[in-house]
């Protein structure tokens, strides 16, 4: 399960695999958290044009009254995500996916955590398969969140 991860590559690397553009102030990241923005691409609503965006770390279901409940949904089980509620609408219609260079696996030794980091031996960037998900408040701006598959 995938709770932190990196995106360290340049824009014009990101821009070359993916072939999408990257807006001017894309930085790298060497600590992303759940809640976090995270780079994402995803088809264009309503179009056919791949587009980079920054989504939520944390997928906030449309009908959703709290938007903690991305906390909790952060990662969706590919064996299940077809069928569970917090899912089941993205992944007949919003799908993503989330670029990253690498991820973090917490080794135990003892009562401490070691976090170790696993990437392409490359350094390229590659991408998680994601769900994205528009959740509107009762006041403000709608957020725009996602989730990683994992197995």
């Amino acid at each position: 399960m995938c709770g932190r991860f990196t995106q360290t590559a340049s824009p014009a690397v990101i821009a070359e695999q993916f072939g999408v553009t990257v807006p001017p102030l894309f930085t790298p990241r060497y600590n992303i958290a759940p809640s976090q923005p995270v780079a994402a691409i995803r088809i264009e609503p309503g179009g056919t044009t791949r587009q980079l965006v920054q989504l939520r770390w944390g997928l906030i279901p449309s009908w959703a009254k709290d938007p903690k409940i991305g906390h909790q949904c952060i990662n969706a089980k590919a064996e299940t995500v077809a069928e569970k509620p917090s899912f089941r609408a993205a992944f007949k219609a919003r799908r993503c996916l989330v670029i990253a260079t690498g991820f973090y696996e917490w080794q135990v030794q003892g009562k401490a955590k070691q976090p170790m980091w696993i990437g392409l031996k490359s350094h390229r960037p590659f991408a998680f398969a994601g769900l994205w998900e528009q959740w509107q408040p009762p006041e403000g701006a709608a957020i725009e969140s996602c989730t990683i598959l994992t197995t």
